[in-house]
């Protein structure tokens, strides 16, 4: 499965599109959208052996520093909404403390990402994108979803105890996996996998929120005996921790199924070449004698 050309096309012109919008209102929609598209791009330029240019090399370096400036926005977008959905009996007053602790450093960093996306900054990024749509070529046999199933694979190999280090190392690669997937264009395993590697980061992802919220709350208000909010929290994060555990094991076992499957229906396919080969050996040598 080479790479699908249309939905190359798409993550340029959608990451183009996304930046224009985030420029003018960097509003929650507006920051994920572009967070999600420029780790399309990145994905796209590091991983299927394209040319390291001049152009490239900027343009990632640029979109870096921007999507980790998005991603500090977003994250808080994402704990503010989480928590402000958790009902906690006592200490209620913990609990819009924290939230405004955290609206105050969303709006710095939003402030700080304003400023990084100041009109000659965003001209260099489209003109260096636009460069990029254009010039990236990516080697005819590379094959997308096959890259992905190895690099996951590859991990899974060290069988690691999957303790909560292990968890966030998975959280990172499974995003670069999915992208990479993305581009076997509308192949039924591609899909499939797709759908488990979905399943698995938002599992891990959510995890990670919680495991996130609780340390800003132990920082504000002690350890849980101190706190009937940092309790929740904690007991929440434990049980998300487990939640992901188990989401990551099932999509593990998942994948291994599914190369063996793979490989016995490649070595299936070979057999009747090789047995052709014999017979046409055994033609020959009786044509001969």
């Amino acid at each position: 499965m080479a790479i699908d050309q249309q939905h190359r096309r798409l993550i340029f012109q959608n990451l183009d599109r996304q930046l224009l919008q985030l420029a003018k209102r960097p509003e929650a929609e507006y920051v994920h959208k572009f967070r999600t598209y420029s780790r399309r791009v990145e994905t796209f330029l590091e991983n299927f052996g394209i040319e390291q240019t001049g152009n490239n090399k900027k343009l990632l370096r640029l979109l870096g520093r921007l999507r980790k400036k998005a991603g500090r926005v977003r994250d808080l977008d994402v704990q503010t909404t989480a928590l402000e959905n958790l009902r906690v009996s006592s200490h209620s007053g913990h609990k819009a403390q924290l939230l405004r602790e955290m609206q105050r450093e969303r709006e710095q960093r939003q402030k700080k990402l304003i400023k990084a996306l100041d009109e000659e900054s965003v001209a260099e990024l489209r003109k260096r994108l636009k460069r990029a749509a254009l010039e990236a070529q990516v080697p005819n046999e590379v094959e997308p979803f096959l890259l992905a199933r190895q690099l996951f694979t590859e991990m899974d190999k060290d069988h690691a105890p999957l303790t909560e280090k292990r968890l966030h190392q998975y959280r990172l690669l499974g995003k670069r996996v999915r992208y990479m997937a993305e581009f076997a264009g509308a192949s039924a395993e591609a899909k499939q996998f797709i759908e488990k590697l979905k399943r698995m980061q938002d599992a891990i992802g959510d995890w990670h929120d919680w495991l996130e919220l609780a340390g800003r709350a132990e920082e504000l208000f002690g350890r849980a005996h101190d706190s009937s909010l940092v309790a929740v929290l904690q007991n929440l994060t434990r049980a998300k921790f487990r939640q992901a555990v188990r989401v990551l094991t099932e999509t593990r076992q998942w994948v291994a199924q599914q190369s063996l499957k793979s490989e016995d229906a490649l070595a299936a396919r070979r057999k009747p070449s090789a047995q052709i080969s014999r017979i046409s050996a055994g033609n020959s040598a009786t044509a001969v004698a």
